[in-house]
């Protein structure tokens, strides 16, 4: 109803239209956002494991375990949409000859990350992350940028690949 609305608004006062070809400005793309994610998948999996271990479970521990899987699963739907938008709108075929792997890597975390959706397993997280840090490097590597793989400085302390800058 409210589209209907705003046609019939339009027609009168004749809206200016905007279009776009992209889900993010051009050439600020970074699997980073991937990375922080899968890395968010782990701790949440791990904080689900903590109050799993409060025994017996009351209330408050069964709300807080809802809120936890919720966001587990919110932040895997995320990895997926993260390395979905670059592969879709940044690769092309200059990174697909660059990057031979990219279609089945990017099949791969697509899977991984449904994985972690449907478990609790740190295990998923963890190939998760491997994944996403295996895109991280293409990526980079369609940049001509060397990369180099550090602990994060925050739970839940994994190796991540980071474009080495300067």
């Amino acid at each position: 109803m409210l589209y209907q609305m705003f046609v019939v608004l339009d027609k009168y006062v004749g809206f200016q239209q905007a279009n776009a070809h992209c889900d993010i400005p051009c050439k600020i793309y970074d699997p980073f956002t991937a990375q922080f994610a899968a890395l968010s998948v782990i701790r949440l999996m791990d904080l689900i494991t903590e109050v799993e271990a409060n025994e017996p479970l009351g209330t408050a521990n069964h709300a807080q375990l809802a809120r936890l899987v919720n966001e587990k699963e919110i932040h895997a739907e995320k990895v997926k949409q993260e390395v979905r938008v670059i592969w879709g709108d940044y690769c092309k075929q200059p990174q697909f000859d660059q990057v031979e792997n990219i279609h089945s890597l990017v099949h791969d975390i697509m899977l991984a990350g449904s994985a972690c959706k449907q478990n609790i397993e740190r295990k998923q997280g963890i190939a998760l992350l491997k994944l996403v840090n295996q895109f991280s490097e293409a990526f980079w590597k369609t940049k001509n940028m060397e990369t180099f793989m550090a602990e994060c400085p925050y739970p839940p302390n994994q190796q991540v690949v980071y474009p080495k800058l300067g």
